[in-house]
């Protein structure tokens, strides 16, 4: 079955196999921040954008994306400038092991589109879907806010 859809504003055109998910097609092109983890879609480690909503690629068939704009982790620096979240997961110690982070980055872009000054009730919800072992959410949390803070240029960074 050949589909054609957008990723970070390429454009891909190929062969994939009917029960193919996002995940194995995103990965073999190349995309490797989207991560395979639990495979039961209940961590967010594989979250991506789909026309600017999150959604779990290891649980998404490859071919209801057809014609469609996916974004991931890879797009969302500009240059050698770190996109707001980025910037804040790293300034606020939220990316212990990391694993969690490009899931964690895509949900907090889905949320400060939606809502540029979340409140700490709001980024929880958010994240609610993505699984982190190693922070407690409070650095994510804490990024979160600062990037927010950051888009509305609230802050200097």
């Amino acid at each position: 079955m050949r589909i054609a859809f957008t990723v970070n504003g390429r454009l891909h055109e190929l062969e994939i196999e009917p029960g193919e998910y996002l995940l194995e097609v995103l990965r073999r092109i190349g995309y490797k921040s989207v991560r395979r983890s639990c495979g039961s879609a209940s961590c967010g480690t594989c979250t991506v954008l789909l026309n600017g909503k999150p959604i779990l690629s290891c649980s998404t068939f490859a071919a209801s994306i057809d014609g469609q704009n996916i974004e991931t982790v890879e797009g969302m620096a500009d240059g050698d400038k770190l996109h707001p979240i980025q910037e804040a997961i790293l300034e606020e110690g939220a990316a212990q092991c990391g694993y969690c982070i490009p899931g964690v980055v895509m949900t907090g872009e889905a949320l400060l589109r939606e809502n540029p000054d979340p409140t700490d009730e709001n980024i929880r919800l958010a994240l609610n879907g993505n699984l982190c072992r190693c922070t407690g959410y409070e650095p994510q949390n804490r990024a979160i806010k600062k990037a927010a803070e950051v888009r509305r240029g609230e802050t200097d960074e």
